[in-house]
Order: C-alpha cells, then sequence, then structure tokens
C-alpha cells in the first residue's frame, strides 16, 4: 500500500499552502477549468495577461524600456503590439541578460536557472516562484488527462545531479522518495547486465507512470526487449519529456510496456509548453505563453501548418521576462482543434532542435529526424549520431549489437547521400555514444550555423 501519496497530497500539500502560500494546486485547477470554454473566453484572458506583460516590459524592463510609443497599440491591440517586440536570440540575451530584468523585481526573491545546455551553450536566467508555480501547475493539469496526481509514485529515468556531495546526495534522494513520492533510475547506467535488476526495483516499487528522457527511456525498453523482460505492472502512462520523441521510439515504448505513451513538450528556459491528450493531441499551455512560428531564414510570421521556428512569449515571468523568444526547435502549428474537444491550441509538429537542422552544399535544410527515419529500418543498430561539421562533411558514429557493420547499413548510406548530396559522410563504430552533461543523447548535431 501507497502511504506516501496520500500524505503528500493531504498533508504536505496544504502544509505548504498554509505555511509559504504555495498555490500549484489552486492554479491547476483553474487551468482545468479553462480546458473547456469558449475561444472568445480564452483569447480574451491571454489578451489581458499579454497587455499587463507588455505594459511592465516596456515601462519597467531595461531593454524594451526603447518601445514605450507602443503603449497606445499595447492597450487596445496587445496582439497587434507584440509582432512590433523584436526577436530575441539566446546569443543576444546572453549578452547581456541584466537589461531583462525589470527594476520593480524583487532580487532577494529571484531563482536562478538555467537551460540543459544540450547544444553546447546553457542560458542562465532568473524566474520567481509565481513563475515556477505556473510551470508545474501546467505539468500536473497534463498528467491528470492520465489519472495522475501530485502524489503518484514515478519512476524516472532520468540524471544524476553528480555535482552533488554523498550528503547532498542523500538529502537528495530522501526528498525525491519521500517528499515527491519519485524513484530515479540514472539514464548513465543503462547498462545491459544491469536490466533485471532495474526491472527488480520497478516491480517492487510498483509506480503508476514512468518519466524520462526519450532517448532513455527507449534504450531502457530496447534492451527489455532484447533480453526478453516484461514488465508486467499496469502503467497510467510512460511520459517523454526533454528530448523529440519520434514514431519509432512511440512504438519501441508501447511495445515494452503496454501504456500510453505521452508527449510532454517543455523546455527549462520555456516552462511547459504543450501535452499531449489521450486522443493524441499536443495541447499548447496557451494560458501562460504565446506561441508564434517563423521561417527559419527570413524570420517572416508563418501560418498554421507551415513549419518554422517557435517562438514563445512567457505570460508569466515579471521579473526577467523574454518577449518573442526564439527557444531553437522546429514546429508547425495546427489549423484544427483537436477530437477532445479541449480549446487549447494543437501543435501539429515538433520537428526537434534547429541544430538538428542539416544543410545540404547547395543550402537546402534537411531535418535531423529523416536519418532518425532512415537508421531506424537496420535493427542491429542501437544507437547512432550523425554530426555535421560543415555543408560538405559529415561523420556518422554507430553502435551496433555485434560490434560489426550490418549488412543493412548500405541502403541507409546510400539514403544519407541522397539527402545530403555531395557531403562527404564517414562512417564510425563505437562502443557508445556518451550523453551530453544533461543526460540527454543527441542524435543529430550541426556544428555551424545557419
Amino acid at each position: 500500500m501507497d502511504i506516501i501519496k496520500p500524505a503528500i497530497e493531504n498533508i504536505l500539500y496544504p502544509v505548504m499552502e498554509k505555511r509559504r502560500g504555495n498555490h500549484v494546486r489552486a492554479i491547476t485547477a483553474s487551468l482545468q477549468s479553462m480546458e473547456r470554454v469558449s475561444q472568445n473566453e480564452l483569447l480574451s484572458l491571454r489578451e489581458n495577461k499579454l497587455r499587463c506583460l507588455l505594459l511592465h516590459c516596456v515601462k519597467y524592463v531595461p531593454a524594451y524600456k526603447p518601445l514605450q510609443n507602443l503603449i497606445p497599440e499595447i492597450e487596445t491591440d496587445p496582439l497587434a503590439a507584440l509582432e512590433s517586440f523584436p526577436l530575441l536570440t539566446k546569443d543576444i540575451f546572453r549578452a547581456d541578460p541584466e537589461s531583462f530584468i525589470a527594476d520593480n523585481a524583487d532580487r532577494a526573491q529571484l531563482i536562478a536557472n538555467n537551460s540543459g545546455g544540450s547544444s553546447g551553450n546553457p542560458i542562465s536566467f532568473f524566474m520567481d516562484r509565481f513563475t515556477v508555480e505556473q510551470y508545474e501547475a501546467a505539468r500536473w493539469r497534463g498528467l491528470s488527462w492520465y489519472g495522475i496526481t501530485p502524489g503518484s509514485r514515478c519512476l524516472m529515468i532520468w540524471g544524476n545531479p553528480f555535482d552533488l556531495d554523498k550528503m547532498a546526495m542523500r538529502q537528495f534522494r530522501l526528498t525525491e522518495r519521500y517528499l515527491k513520492n519519485r524513484r530515479i533510475i540514472p539514464a548513465y547506467a543503462l547498462d545491459p547486465v544491469a536490466m533485471k535488476n532495474h526491472l527488480r526495483l520497478i516491480k517492487r516499487y510498483r509506480p503508476e507512470y514512468l518519466y524520462g528522457y526519450s532517448g532513455a527511456l527507449t534504450q531502457f525498453a530496447r534492451l527489455m526487449l532484447e533480453q526478453g523482460l516484461k514488465l508486467s505492472l499496469p502503467l497510467k502512462a510512460v511520459v517523454s519529456t526533454s528530448e523529440t520523441l519520434y514514431p519509432y521510439q512511440r512504438e519501441l515504448l508501447e511495445k515494452a510496456f503496454f501504456a500510453p505513451v505521452v508527449n510532454e513538450y517543455g523546455a527549462r528556459d520555456g516552462g511547459i509548453i504543450a501535452y499531449q491528450c489521450p486522443c493524441g493531441s499536443l495541447h499548447l499551455s496557451a494560458e501562460n505563453l504565446i506561441a508564434q512560428v517563423v521561417d527559419i531564414q527570413s524570420k517572416a510570421p508563418l501560418s498554421p501548418g507551415e513549419k518554422g521556428l517557435l517562438i514563445l512569449t512567457d505570460l508569466h515571468n515579471y521579473v526577467q521576462p523574454r518577449i518573442r523568444y526564439q527557444l531553437g526547435d522546429e514546429v508547425a502549428l495546427s489549423p484544427d482543434p483537436c477530437a477532445c474537444g479541449r480549446v487549447l491550441p494543437v501543435l501539429d509538429e515538433v520537428l526537434g532542435r534547429e541544430d538538428a537542422i542539416f544543410v545540404t552544399i547547395e543550402g537546402r535544410l534537411v531535418h535531423g529526424v529523416a536519418f532518425a527515419n532512415c537508421i531506424k529500418r537496420v535493427q542491429e543498430v542501437e544507437a547512432f549520431q550523425i554530426i555535421q561539421s560543415a555543408p560538405d562533411k559529415a561523420k556518422v558514429l554507430l553502435v551496433t549489437r555485434d560490434g560489426l557493420e550490418p549488412p543493412g547499413l548500405k541502403s541507409v548510406k546510400n539514403d544519407y547521400q541522397v539527402l545530403l548530396p555531395g557531403t562527404k559522410i564517414s562512417y564510425e563504430l563505437v562502443e557508445s555514444i556518451p550523453p551530453a552533461a544533461s543526460g540527454k543523447i543527441r542524435y543529430t548535431v550541426r556544428e555551424f550555423s545557419l
């Protein structure tokens, strides 16, 4: 019997709400109530939030004070005024983050954070507790669609905090286990020899859901299937986050775990951006953000259904606002509503990181998902990474089942050459592909700018 779950939900959360002013459950309930309002009600809410944010920015944020001439338009049509704010790239923000801190921000209450750095250049930024609670509530709203609540037992396949000393590590594990009802299998420890021990832990712990990087979950599922191991445990969901979830990965996870595979789309510097509903649609956290899509090269706005770069405006971070922030992901907004009846807008596709877009010698753009789709045909390939260092040069790292080059790789090489005509592509068999410091494995990497 799980006694930690009711303790968290009936004791811990009420205490946090009373003593610390925690609002996560109240915000979650508010988000749930907004799911099925009219489109006009949702639009009105977002316009009001955007109006307040933009007025705050031009009055109190040094980087945006030069735009005070937009105040009349902000007051009458904030969505139109938003288009007059410049796109904010990570390089621009990184060059002078201090100028984005509001003059009236309580610096004693600032919460430091940084992006995962999977692209090699992490972004450091500040939030406040109000913003953090909005992100948390968006996650619990999405998980609630699968019957998961804040106290639900969770088994995470995740990165470990290696920088903690032994005492801090012990405290971290106790906090995870007894205050969050979570156990962690390190994403770095997915050794075939350890799989039976991992499965024993899961069966003994009996989590309601699994949560982890898509690559780590996929590797775990692959090792299970290769060793003929079964979980034999009903799961409410397998939640994939932090990395692009490719169709072949979803198929593998469903085959291994016999549970709904849920895509959580978020970023440390973007919050919980979208959550997949049981009907399969990725619903935007529309109450928390404004999402726009622009052309990768021209930065011109695109219509729903067209693929481009995601531009985010966080509606709640008043201490260090980032307006029209270029997150670095390629997506497409859907022109159609979801059959589930929720009014939240839908992301049609999340193709992945901008730095996973490759460039041919002629300048044509090719997304990394195309390479993943090709390599999945070769069953002997357990992991791969393709790195493009220049338009005419790329390298493919391969981990194969027996350490040898499989016969089926020949057709993949031909396909890769079609995708990158004229590019010299070398191939190297390796024992493993190490994850980045964040624990994520980057399957496709471009090392030069577009």
